[in-house]
């Protein structure tokens, strides 16, 4: 994500939401346009529905337990990611934090909506846990909390290269059906996360099985970042420096990646993180108004 993203979703109109990690955007800023949580909400102002995703524990900069977060989440956005489950991988442990989550977020606003569950790179669930995840809280949260649960994850076995800019993974269409149904039964929304890189005949099959939502993140961000790369051409040096420098290409790529025999692969990897590094703004082409209409005619891409 970031700021010609933001601007181009905002200006597109369709049926499209923002749903910031909290890397990205939060209560002491992100790396998209350094905005605090407030900053973005009220530069987007009502015009875009706003989910955090990936809220709670362990989810920022630093390791936290979450809760300053969630508390100006609150505030702000429409739904809230609870997302326990890159901390607790074990099943009761992640139950019982999603619990407190929903609990503290609700009693804060009862007018928040949540989405629980999360992606297969996190934690595979099978399609009997996310059965009894459902059962477990539909019988540990009070119905008025029970339905303020709008959107569950469903998984269908991918993933994301961003080295490669693909999807990875084996797609299994009977697992996803069956997680859609799961859903269907507690009378919750499904929502698929990793969307990126996928063909419209992809989404086609997945939403005319009924998934209700997917979610589309670095895909844009990469485009970005190539329209950036084509307008510098062979001049990359400064743009490569930057990005090595914040490391965070380094969970994307093998042990045996060399960056000096890979810097466009490198920048393409992470580019977009650094759009707003002050380094970079310093020598940033002028292109935001084609960026845009690239991203925007792949919003239509999308629309159809």
């Amino acid at each position: 994500m970031s700021k010609n993203v933001v601007d181009s979703i905002i200006e597109f109109d369709g049926n499209f939401g923002f749903i910031p990690s909290r890397r990205q955007v939060d209560y002491n800023g992100g790396y998209v346009n350094k905005w605090t949580t407030g900053e973005f909400t009220k530069y987007v102002n009502g015009r875009v529905p706003i989910e955090r995703d990936h809220g709670g524990i362990g989810q920022g900069y630093k390791y936290d337990d979450g809760y300053e977060s969630l508390k100006e989440d609150c505030k702000f956005v429409d739904i809230i990611h609870i997302d326990p489950w890159k901390n607790h991988q074990g099943y009761y442990d992640g139950l019982k934090e999603c619990i407190k989550n929903i609990e503290f977020c609700y009693y804060t606003n009862r007018d928040m909506k949540f989405e629980v569950g999360t992606e297969e790179s996190t934690r595979k669930f099978s399609v009997t846990e996310l059965d009894s995840l459902l059962t477990d809280l539909y019988y540990n949260l009070s119905d008025d909390i029970f339905d303020s649960i709008e959107y569950v994850v469903v998984q269908s076995g991918v993933g994301l290269d961003l080295a490669n800019m693909r999807n990875t993974g084996k797609f299994d269409p009977d697992r996803l059906e069956k997680m859609i149904k799961v859903c269907e039964k507690f009378g919750k929304k499904s929502k698929e996360h990793n969307g990126d890189y996928l063909s419209n005949d992809e989404y086609k099959v997945r939403f005319d099985m009924g998934l209700d939502s997917i979610n589309i993140a670095p895909e844009f961000g990469q485009l970005e970042t190539l329209c950036y790369l084509e307008e510098m051409g062979e001049d990359i040096d400064e743009y490569y420096d930057i990005c090595y420098e914040s490391k965070r290409w380094e969970k994307w790529v093998d042990k045996d990646f060399d960056p000096e025999d890979n810097k466009k692969e490198l920048i393409k990897i992470c580019g977009h993180y650094v759009l707003s590094d002050k380094k970079f703004l310093k020598l940033k082409p002028d292109i935001d108004t084609e960026i845009k209409q690239k991203i925007k005619n792949k919003l239509e891409t999308f629309h159809e």
